[in-house]
């Protein structure tokens, strides 16, 4: 199969907050790719209803949609902007499939697809970063928060168990960097 020729596959990155999700969405972005952020969806909603952007306006505003829509609200509001930019594009990047329910919308609309890749780091790595980003920084206390409300209410433990590759995200970013670079290479994904 010529690689013009291939179906188009969305990468979909996925793990727990300070992973480095938007780190590797980010760099694949300067690369070319299309990058959807499931999170905006959320953060555009809690700026449309004027409220501030923090963790607890966000986590109202997720689970109101899960409330109205089910667990895979967020995927089914992103369907329509992903199907547009597949069909325009070889391939696209999804930075933070939350549910399990989404991961079983997009599989089901995709098939195969769609490629998930789980971004893995040290708790206590991933507290650290959290705590020092400039945008919507949490204390240790809200991260542990954050992580329990992300495994028990929102299925997030789902996609990151199924993914089908996992980088380590330990070390320095260009490390990890460097290790999703290979793997695009070796997936042949074309922006």
């Amino acid at each position: 199969m010529q690689l013009n020729d291939r179906p188009p596959r969305a990468l979909a990155l996925v793990g727990m907050p300070g992973a480095g999700k938007s780190v590797c969405a980010h760099h694949l972005e300067t690369r070319g790719f299309f990058q959807f952020r499931f999170g905006s969806i959320v953060t555009d909603e809690v700026a449309r209803r004027g409220l501030p952007l923090n963790a607890e306006n966000e986590r109202i505003v997720r689970e109101a949609f899960r409330d109205q829509d089910g667990m895979a609200a967020i995927a089914l509001r992103a369907l329509p902007t992903l199907q547009t930019e597949l069909a325009r594009r070889p391939s696209i990047v999804i930075d933070g499939l939350y549910s399990f329910s989404e991961y079983k919308l997009l599989h089901e609309t995709f098939g195969g697809a769609i490629i998930v890749v789980a971004i893995a780091a040290a708790r206590q790595t991933r507290y650290a970063r959290l705590a020092a980003r400039p945008e919507r920084p949490l204390t240790p206390s809200e991260a542990v928060k954050r992580d329990f409300a992300e495994i028990e209410r929102l299925e997030k433990g789902g996609p990151i168990a199924i993914a089908d590759y996992t980088l380590l995200n330990d070390g320095p970013p260009a490390e990890m960097l460097a290790a999703l670079d290979a793997l695009i290479d070796t997936l042949a994904l074309q922006p």
